[in-house]
């Protein structure tokens, strides 16, 4: 049975996936748990991150850090908000857990902390949908597509304004948390 914690996950899909299929799983995020889990941590990562966890999924916020707010990057840059975000990515890559898997949107982090180990689509795992998917990974392995399907939609892409927009842009399609569990919980 593998420790694991999914950082910054309030969906619960990822945590689910792993404790699924046997493992010690518990997400954590400063926002309450979307399905009520009593597996949920609300807090900062920071607060729990040194606990003795086998594996981290770490889902950190895109918002000052994605290319597609680029237009936005100067301001970011000059409040500081963005630098703040990048010390956060290399709190979460650094810390002191054997195997981390940090996904993010295309962003930043390529540029100024390093490029990503591999870049992965839904449609690659069971959705046929169009989302670039970065992953950044320590002592794991490269995910292995499970499910290819036809479709391209680019739905994630067109979704109107709303105010829980950014929710529905963040949570983890379910085949991508499946084969995170599937071969990472066995490694």
């Amino acid at each position: 049975m593998v420790r694991v914690i999914v950082a910054c996950e309030y969906s619960g899909r990822v945590r689910e996936a792993f404790r699924n299929i046997g493992h010690d799983a518990w997400s954590c995020d400063i926002i309450e748990s979307e399905d009520d889990s009593k597996f949920h941590i609300q807090t900062c990562i920071e607060d729990v991150i040194n606990d003795g966890w086998d594996l981290m999924v770490a889902h950190p916020p895109c918002t000052h850090l994605a290319v597609s707010g680029a237009r936005h990057f100067k301001a970011k840059q000059e409040s500081g908000v963005q630098q703040e975000a990048l010390d956060f990515v290399r709190l979460l890559l650094e810390a002191d857990i054997p195997k981390i898997a940090l996904e993010n949107p295309v962003s930043i982090i390529s540029s100024k902390i390093r490029k990503p180990d591999q870049i992965i689509q839904p449609w690659q795992f069971g959705h046929g949908e169009t989302k670039a998917t970065c992953l950044w990974l320590k002592g794991l392995p490269k995910l292995v597509p499970t499910n290819i399907v036809e479709g391209r939609e680019q739905r994630i892409h067109k979704m109107p304004p709303s105010p829980t927009r950014w929710k529905e842009r963040s949570r983890t399609y379910q085949g991508i948390a499946d084969a995170m569990a599937q071969q990472w919980g066995g490694e």
